[in-house]
């Protein structure tokens, strides 16, 4: 037997991200898959079959590391590759493969804006280039996301049988400002779609909900903001013939699901090597280009530093909208 213990530590995103990882380690024969993330993300790993148990961080590292030790891993494979996990890496004394960050590379696009700098490779193959030491050939089998019986939201109960089970969903809300869709934007939105939809968002995005669905109860169908478990709202992913996201864990998900995503970037770029992973081919990027200050940071902030926030502001909702037409 072969135990592995895998670490990604945050957030959502990331986490789904590393699927390929997981489902290619358990095909090694006598594979012992272990996880290892923050409590708070249980819900996103919980239920995959390539798991074999996972570990959880409350905030007590050592009590972590006596666990492990007392396990006895052969590999930990670290995809976070931070302070915490050199601590994990150094008590266990085992062979760790560690994920490139690219922060060198990352850094010099964002505050010298030197382009061509990052190479233009997915984050999801430099996180299987981690494991490359084993010998095995890769599936090409893209992301995957797996929710529980009980986490199946049934639209068609919700909203009724005359339903026709075709809607866009729309994410609300990002962890970081930067990233999110301005109220006003999706105001323009929304304005030009005549078919059913569905907003998607944590708590964070619950009041922006209300206000769209105040403004516009003709047409959303589900405020599902504030309501939804992570993986009831991973259903609602899975069922929507359209999904219009920022550059959020959510997006991930969609991809996962193969479904066709319209991705709106604000301060973060593509090229960072997140955007969606082998996604419907029907999915499309709406970026900003050109703009002197953009990259501004490769997470996001709470405001825009310039206060202009012109890689949002600037999306032409109109030409948006067209294409969600297109491909509805």
């Amino acid at each position: 037997m072969i135990r592995f213990l895998v670490i990604r530590l945050s957030s959502i995103g990331d986490i789904v991200l590393t699927s390929p990882v997981l489902r290619h380690l358990k095909k090694i024969d006598g594979a012992e898959v272990h996880f290892f993330t923050k409590a708070t993300y249980e819900e996103v790993i919980k239920h995959n079959p390539y798991i074999d148990q996972y570990h959880l961080f409350s905030g007590d590292l050592k009590k972590n590391i006596q666990d492990f030790k007392a396990i006895g891993f052969d590999y930990v494979i670290d995809l976070h590759h931070n302070i915490r996990t050199y601590r994990i890496k150094t008590a266990l004394k085992v062979p760790a493969l560690s994920f490139n960050k690219l922060n060198r590379e990352k850094w010099l696009r964002v505050h010298l804006k030197m382009k061509h700098i990052l190479p233009e490779v997915h984050i999801v193959d430099r996180y299987m280039d981690t494991i490359r030491f084993f010998d095995f050939e890769r599936d090409n089998a893209g992301l995957e996301y797996f929710i529980g019986e009980e986490d199946k939201v049934d639209v068609k109960t919700v909203l009724g049988n005359d339903f026709s089970g075709k809607y866009v969903a729309i994410v609300l809300g990002a962890k970081h400002y930067t990233k999110q869709i301005p109220y006003e934007k999706l105001v323009q939105l929304i304005e030009h779609l005549e078919m059913p939809l569905v907003l998607l968002g944590g708590d964070d995005a619950e009041k922006m909900g209300q206000q769209l669905n105040e403004h516009f109860p003709q047409k959303i169908l589900i405020d599902a903001t504030g309501r939804f478990r992570l993986n009831e709202t991973a259903s609602l992913i899975q069922q929507a013939e359209v999904v219009i996201t920022p550059d959020t864990g959510l997006m991930h998900i969609a991809a996962a699901y193969k479904r066709k995503i319209i991705s709106l970037w604000g301060n973060t770029i593509p090229e960072f090597g997140m955007m969606p992973y082998q996604a419907h081919s029907d999915s499309r990027v709406f970026e900003i280009t050109g703009l002197k200050c953009r990259p501004c940071s490769k997470i996001g902030y709470d405001r825009c530093p310039k206060k202009h926030f012109a890689c949002m502001m600037r999306q032409d909702m109109t030409q948006v909208a067209e294409y969600v037409k297109q491909i509805f």
